[in-house]
């Protein structure tokens, strides 16, 4: 039986390119970065190489970009520096955040408060209530809205919602681990202070990923230890997957019109065979504003979410009924429930990569209908 894998928000295969440039740096980066003979050299030229490319990508310089273990440190790491370095007193966020951003916001020190800006039911930033809250407070403030939902794919307008923050005098932070490889950044136009990122999003390892700092801010160490990532990070460096992020990054840009096409492709294709099969289905966010990689499903069955998702994995098809960050709570989705999606029908995320077809596609239509109509 062919596999299909279609949870890639999640995370995404390596790409044979990345294997590549990671083997080559096991095999051949031995020494330490933070050594001064030859070996160490080469392999921190190599990483400063790889942040200088980066910072380039999403127009970046390469000093505000700070290597983590992924976007979960990455967004630790800007609460923590904000409220220690930078006097925030309150933050305000959504409730259908990630849980890398929620459960540090639950967690703030004594004293700090925290406060949700209104959703529709799309999931939509009501921009008239955030105005009313920055307005409300002389606290200063730091805003966390992701850019692309990674449950329901809903893209927020960051632009917007950071000239808001600045009208304001508001920090603002984006968790874009959903859409930095895929979205044309600027951030020497749009003065965004934080955004973080993840490598295992775009068919990069896992374990790794970065911190971009706005270089008006300056911060203390988040890890105390030794003097990497600029005194901020201590740490020996990860070498090999810094590299394979890089390079996972590289080739997403120079193919992303291409890789664009087909995934709205994918997505318009798994529309028409639901129709053309009859299913009645709900899509839960804004389908006109949302990632072409993504999209969230409810079908009018009460058949339980848990045993359909495992029924598709007995047929050798993998999708997810939400964040794999929280799946294992049983808790249902927090993103759906904010958005007032009934729970009472089976919701599920399909996420699709540069790698599916539209074979994959139709058989997992073909299973959904066998497994929602028996």
């Amino acid at each position: 039986m062919q596999k299909i894998y279609l949870d890639n928000a999640a995370a995404t295969p390596l790409s044979k390119e990345v294997v590549r440039v990671m083997h080559e740096s096991l095999l051949n980066d031995l020494g330490n970065p933070s050594s001064i003979h030859s070996f160490g050299r080469s392999v921190r030229a190599k990483i400063e190489m790889a942040r200088k490319n980066i910072a380039n990508a999403i127009k970046a310089q390469p000093s505000e970009i700070i290597f983590t273990s992924g976007g979960t440190e990455a967004n630790n790491m800007v609460f923590n520096c904000a409220i220690k370095d930078l006097q925030i007193q309150r933050i305000i966020t959504c409730e259908t955040e990630h849980s890398a951003v929620l459960n540090p916001v639950f967690k703030l020190p004594k004293g700090v408060e925290f406060e949700y800006v209104d959703i529709s039911d799309s999931g939509t930033i009501n921009l008239v209530h955030l105005e009313e809250l920055l307005s409300k407070s002389a606290k200063k403030t730091l805003v966390s809205i992701m850019h692309i939902n990674n449950e329901t794919g809903l893209i927020s307008p960051i632009s917007v919602i950071n000239e808001i923050c600045k009208r304001n005098q508001a920090l603002f932070h984006s968790d874009t681990v959903q859409s930095i490889a895929y979205f044309d950044f600027n951030l020497k136009e749009v003065d965004i202070d934080f955004v973080t990122c993840s490598g295992h999003k775009f068919h990069g390892p896992k374990g790794v990923g970065f911190l971009y700092v706005n270089q008006k801010h300056s911060i203390t160490p988040f890890i105390n230890g030794g003097s990497q990532e600029k005194g901020l990070r201590g740490g020996t460096e990860n070498v090999t997957s810094i590299l394979g992020m890089e390079k996972a990054l590289m080739t997403i840009k120079a193919d992303l019109p291409e890789i664009t096409k087909h995934l709205h492709h994918l997505k318009s294709q798994l529309f028409f065979q639901l129709k053309s099969e009859g299913l009645e289905y709900k899509i839960n966010g804004d389908e006109h504003n949302s990632s072409p990689a993504i999209t969230n499903l409810s079908f009018q069955t009460e058949k339980d979410v848990s045993m359909l998702l495992f029924n598709l994995d007995l047929e050798g098809i993998a999708i997810s009924g939400g964040s794999a960050c929280t799946s294992g709570s049983n808790k249902g989705s927090h993103v759906l429930k904010a958005m007032g999606v009934s729970m009472n029908n089976p919701a599920i995320r399909i996420s699709f990569s540069k790698y599916n077809t539209a074979v994959d596609i139709k058989r997992l239509v073909n299973v959904l209908k066998k497994l929602l109509t028996k």
